[in-house]
């Protein structure tokens, strides 16, 4: 679409060029077409070198007083006007180019001009006017950022009702067909965490980022894309507490646990009353030590030592959950669905882990779930999640419909498989290993279909 009104604001320039150039030497129109392709390089390389900068620099030169610097700023902050104003300008220039070096060829070697002009143009915008001013601009992102700021905010100004326009005409265009684009929606330019994650799935296919930083690095991105339902754990493996029981059969539970915060519940095991923590049950009973010597567990209430809980959403996205777990300075949060019944828990190390991988510490238990067998394939309890087995293989298998390896498999068939059946789906085989009741909990995978 921005091609198209780049064409029509060309077609006048290029029709009064080419009236000039009939009596124009051929030497000056091939200057002319030199001049067109260096303002294409400068548009392409302006385009990356903003979109590759460093914003962290920019703001430290910009406080600094440099004035270029915070003109690259400001660029940034508007990146649909900016792309916009930057594929009108490429469009109109390129066009123009084009245009003229057909004409020249015409007048130089006749009819056979037409091809020898497409051929040479191409070669020449190629490697010119995109590949290497897009590379020179990616290594050197900052000192040309700054360069072509000034004149970028001057092209921004100019050809801003030319992005409007752009952009009422596209809406205009798919709301005849029964497209609507909701509010926000960006129309000249890609949203900045698909250009980040290509970035990084290019360097890695290339050599430059390892598996390790490419996942850290797409883990953070993912945060806004995924809910607490998909890393939290199940209410099936919560460790709770009933509130009424003894305060020594409590405070036993407490310290046998492998984790330091334990929901209490009361009448129902949903019924959350209360998160206890060891350390406060810890510093409770120093508290008795010190005023009245050995404590005695039957007049200790433990109940009395328990936090509020936290109860959150289970379609909470996991970047919206962190900055909660940090404003809240919680580390620990229930989670419910639409109706409040219990569906599981959220941790901060939860979180963390989508990003660093699995943290473990002497005090966890091994719950990998994946065991590789001598044949090569891999022995996998049902509860394992997809992102987990993609990021620790590579593999690709998808998790739109599924959070769990037993929950793909279940979507998959359309059907709760039997102990023994086998599928193949996605380049891999499922083997149903172990089924609990309406639960796969055990499956073989072998990695690569048989053949």
């Amino acid at each position: 679409m921005v091609h198209t009104i780049a064409t029509v604001m060309a077609t006048e320039a290029v029709a009064a060029a080419q009236d000039k150039a009939e009596g124009m030497p051929p030497i000056w129109i091939a200057g002319i077409i030199l001049l067109l392709l260096f303002m294409s390089a400068c548009f392409s390389g302006s385009e990356t070198a903003l979109t590759a900068v460093s914003r962290a620099k920019l703001r430290r030169l910009a406080d600094q007083g440099n004035a270029s610097a915070q003109r690259a700023i400001d660029l940034t902050d508007d990146g649909e006007t900016l792309i916009g104003a930057i594929l009108v300008g490429n469009n109109l220039v390129n066009i123009l180019a084009a245009s003229l070096a057909t004409s020249l060829a015409i007048m130089l070697f006749g009819e056979s001009g037409v091809a020898i002009a497409t051929l040479v143009m191409t070669v020449l915008v190629m490697i010119f006017a995109e590949v290497l001013p897009k590379t020179y601009a990616f290594t050197n992102a900052e000192s040309a950022s700054l360069v072509a700021a000034r004149p970028l905010s001057i092209l921004v100004k100019v050809s801003y009702p030319v992005v409007i326009a752009v952009q009422w005409v596209v809406r205009a265009t798919l709301g005849i067909f029964g497209v609507r684009l909701e509010k926000g929606t960006r129309v000249l330019s890609r949203d900045a965490h698909d250009e980040i994650r290509g970035a990084i799935d290019l360097h890695h296919s290339e050599g430059g980022v390892v598996k390790s930083d490419r996942d850290r690095l797409v883990g953070a991105l993912d945060l806004a894309h995924r809910e607490v339902s998909e890393v939290m754990m199940h209410r099936r493996n919560i460790v709770t507490l009933d509130v009424e029981e003894s305060p020594a059969a409590l405070v036993e539970a407490v310290v046998e646990s492998p984790y330091t915060r334990i929901p209490l519940w009361r009448n129902d095991p949903e019924n959350i009353v209360g998160i206890i923590h060891a350390k406060d049950i810890l510093r409770a009973f120093d508290a008795r030590i010190r005023k009245d010597g050995p404590v005695n567990l039957d007049d200790f209430d433990v109940s009395s030592l328990a936090m509020k809980p936290w109860f959150v959403p289970d379609t909470t996205t996991l970047s919206d959950q962190l900055k909660a777990f940090l404003s809240r300075k919680r580390h620990f949060a229930l989670v419910v669905d639409e109706y409040g019944a219990l569906q599981g828990l959220i941790t901060l190390e939860d979180i963390l882990e989508e990003i660093v991988g699995d943290i473990s510490d002497e005090h966890d238990v091994d719950a990998d779930g994946v065991t590789r067998e001598a044949d090569g394939s891999y022995l996998i309890d049902g509860t394992v999640t997809i992102r987990d087995i993609n990021r620790y293989f590579d593999w690709k298998l998808p998790d739109d419909e599924a959070t769990t390896v037993a929950g793909l498999v279940i979507h998959e068939a359309q059907a709760i498989p039997f102990e023994g059946q086998s599928f193949v789906f996605h380049d891999h085989r499922f083997d149903i290993v172990r089924r609990n009741k309406h639960q796969i909990t055990q499956l073989r995978v072998h990695a690569r279909r048989p053949s």
